[in-house]
C-alpha cells in the first residue's frame, strides 16, 4: 500500500503529461498563491528601487522595513485565526494603543515610585501588566459575541472606538515617556539589535531547524505511509529556504552602526578610531526576532494543536463543528483572547520603538492587519488562511507605505493606495475561491 501512495506522488501518467514546471511544483508542493505574493513583493521592491533612484533595496532601508513590519505581522498572525472562523477584529490599533499607554504608565509613573527608577523587574511587570489586559479585553469582546449573539463587526467597532477613548483618559491626554532602557530593547535600534556574530549564530541555527522540519516531515510521511517528496524536491526547498536565511542575515549586517553612535562608543570603549572608521553591525534587530517568534509559535498552535484544528473546523462549517461536539463559543472567546495578547505584544514593540506611549498609537493599524491577512490569502469566507501568508502580507503593505514615503507621497494619497490595494486583494480572493470551486 505504502509503495502504491509513495509511486503515486512521483510518478504516474498525469504528471509525466505536464509541462517540467507543473512537476516541478507538484513535486515540492510549494504553495503557488504564497510564491505569485513573493513575485509580487519583489516588483514592489525593484519598482521603488528604480522610482527612488536606488535607495529602497539598501541594507538601511530593508533594516527599518523589517522593523516597521513587526509590530503589525505580530497582529495579524492572531488576525488570521479570527477571520478565519468567519469574524473580524476592527479593534486591534485601539488595543494596542490602550495595552501601550498601560504598559507605559506603570514604567514612568507606577513602578518606580513602588520598585524604584531602573529596578530589573520594572520592564517584566510591565510587560506581563499589558499582556494581561490585552487578554482580559479580547476575552470580553470574545465572551460578548460568543455568548451574547452580537457579531463581532459590532462588537469591536465598538471596542475602536471605547479603547481609543480609554486610551486617553487614562492620563488625561498626555504622552508617557521615557520607557525603561531594557524595554526599549524591543523596539531596535543600535541597542536593540544581536550583531553581527549573534545574527550568523541564529542564520545557522535556523538553517539546521529547516533541515531537522525537512527531515522529520519526511520521516513522519514514511511512517504513516504517506505520499513523500522526492528527495531533489526536499533538497531544493531545504537550499532555497536556508540561502534566504544567510541573506537576509548578511542584508542586516550590511547596516552599520551611525558615525556619531560609533565614536561616541570607541570613545567610551577606548578604541583608537580607525581611518576608515568604525563599521559595527547591527544585525539582526530585537523585534524583527520577535515577530518570527511569534509567527512560529503560532504556525504550531494553528498546525499542529487541537485548538487550531478546531479552528478551521469552525472556519469551514460552524454547524458542523458544533454537531461534532467542538465547544465553539470557548473557542471563540480563546482566540479573541489570544488576539488581545498578540496587540499588546505589537504595543510593546511600538511604544518601545518610539520610547513613548501616546494617544494616537496604533491609529489605521486595524486596516493595515485586515489588509496584511487578506493579501496574506486569508480568505473573509472563512476556513482557509495561513501565517507565514499574513506575515508575508504585513511586509507587502509596509512595503507600499515605506516606498512611498520615500517617494515624497502625500499620506491621503498613501491611504488611497492601500484601501485601493485591500479592495484588489479581496477580489482576487473572490476569484480564486470561484474558480477552486
Amino acid at each position: 500500500m505504502a509503495d502504491t501512495m509513495h509511486s503515486t506522488t512521483t510518478g504516474g501518467p498525469r504528471h509525466a503529461d505536464a509541462n517540467p514546471v507543473t512537476r516541478f511544483f507538484r513535486a515540492t508542493e510549494i504553495d503557488t498563491r504564497l510564491l505569485g505574493m513573493i513575485g509580487a513583493l519583489l516588483i514592489i521592491w525593484l519598482g521603488f528601487h528604480f522610482l527612488t533612484g536606488g535607495l529602497f533595496l539598501t541594507p538601511r532601508n530593508l533594516w527599518n522595513l523589517t522593523v516597521q513590519t513587526s509590530s503589525v505581522a505580530v497582529m495579524a498572525t492572531g488576525m488570521v485565526l479570527v477571520i478565519v472562523t468567519r469574524n473580524i477584529d476592527l479593534s486591534v490599533g485601539s488595543i494596542l494603543g490602550f495595552t501601550g499607554m498601560i504598559m507605559g504608565v506603570m514604567q514612568a509613573q507606577i513602578l518606580p515610585q513602588l520598585l524604584g527608577f531602573n529596578h530589573p523587574a520594572i520592564w517584566i511587570v510591565a510587560l506581563a501588566t499589558g499582556l494581561l489586559v490585552g487578554a482580559m479585553i479580547g476575552a470580553l469582546q470574545g465572551s460578548i459575541i460568543a455568548f451574547l449573539g452580537v457579531p463581532s463587526f459590532i462588537v469591536t467597532l465598538g471596542g475602536l472606538l471605547i479603547w481609543r477613548g480609554a486610551t486617553w483618559f487614562v492620563t488625561s491626554g498626555q504622552t508617557v515617556a521615557p520607557m525603561n532602557p531594557t524595554f526599549r530593547l524591543m523596539g531596535g535600534g543600535t541597542e536593540g539589535s544581536i550583531g553581527a556574530t549573534w545574527s550568523w549564530i541564529v542564520g545557522l541555527v535556523a538553517c539546521l531547524a529547516i533541515i531537522a522540519a525537512i527531515i522529520n516531515a519526511r520521516r513522519q510521511r514514511k511512517r504513516f505511509a504517506f505520499p513523500r517528496k522526492p528527495v531533489w524536491a526536499e533538497y531544493v526547498i531545504g537550499a532555497i529556504s536556508c540561502l534566504v536565511v544567510l541573506g537576509v542575515v548578511q542584508v542586516a549586517n550590511s547596516y552599520y552602526w551611525p558615525v556619531a553612535i560609533a565614536r561616541r562608543y570607541a570613545e567610551a570603549s577606548g578604541i583608537d578610531w580607525p581611518e576608515g572608521g568604525l563599521l559595527i553591525s547591527h544585525g539582526i534587530a530585537i523585534p524583527v526576532l520577535i515577530a518570527i517568534g511569534v509567527g512560529i509559535v503560532m504556525t504550531f498552535i494553528a498546525t499542529r494543536l487541537r485548538f487550531g484544528r478546531y479552528v478551521f473546523a469552525i472556519g469551514g462549517n460552524p454547524e458542523a463543528a458544533e454537531l461534532a461536539g467542538i465547544k465553539t463559543r470557548w473557542v471563540t472567546v480563546r482566540i479573541f483572547a489570544l488576539m488581545g495578547m498578540l496587540c499588546a505584544i505589537a504595543a510593546a514593540i511600538s511604544t518601545a520603538r518610539l520610547n513613548a506611549a501616546t494617544n494616537a498609537q496604533g491609529e489605521l493599524d486595524e486596516l493595515y492587519t485586515i489588509a496584511a491577512a487578506v493579501i496574506g490569502g486569508t480568505s473573509l469566507s472563512g476556513g482557509m488562511g495561513t501565517i507565514a501568508g499574513a506575515m508575508l502580507g504585513a511586509l507587502v503593505m509596509q512595503s507600499l507605505q515605506s516606498g512611498m514615503v520615500l517617494l515624497g507621497i502625500d499620506t491621503p494619497l498613501q491611504r488611497i493606495v492601500v484601501g485601493a490595494v485591500l479592495v484588489l486583494a479581496v477580489w482576487l480572493d473572490t476569484v480564486y475561491r470561484a474558480r477552486a470551486k
